[in-house]
């Protein structure tokens, strides 16, 4: 579904039917503790472009609102990955844990 902002983000759910005017982050809903959502976090949220430059089923995103240090009025969302299959910390989730879709033969450096 389409986010306030106009990304396509499989995260956001709008309910307008009949006049209503309910949206949330259903990522931001489900993150331990459950967050609050705003339409101006969907400005410069990370998710639609993690999940477009890596669509791997076994990554799992949370997310947390979090207050930039020098900023303390603007709110962001920081996304942290963790991968089911290899049980580990993604550090970067565009590129994945590495070991659930390795690189074909053709890509690898031969020494």
């Amino acid at each position: 579904m389409r986010t306030p902002v106009g990304i396509e983000c499989p995260h956001f759910y709008g309910d307008y039917h009949r006049g209503r005017n309910h949206e949330e982050c259903q990522l931001l809903a489900s993150s331990d503790p459950p967050q609050n959502w705003q339409a101006e976090l969907c400005k410069t949220c990370p998710v639609p472009g993690i999940l477009r430059a890596n669509s791997c089923k076994n990554m799992r995103l949370n997310a947390q609102v979090t207050r930039l240090v020098f900023d303390l009025f603007k709110r962001r969302v920081y996304v942290s990955a963790f991968c089911e299959k290899t049980l580990k910390s993604v550090e970067k989730p565009e590129i994945g844990c590495g070991e659930c879709h390795p690189l074909p033969p053709i890509f690898e450096v031969k020494k």
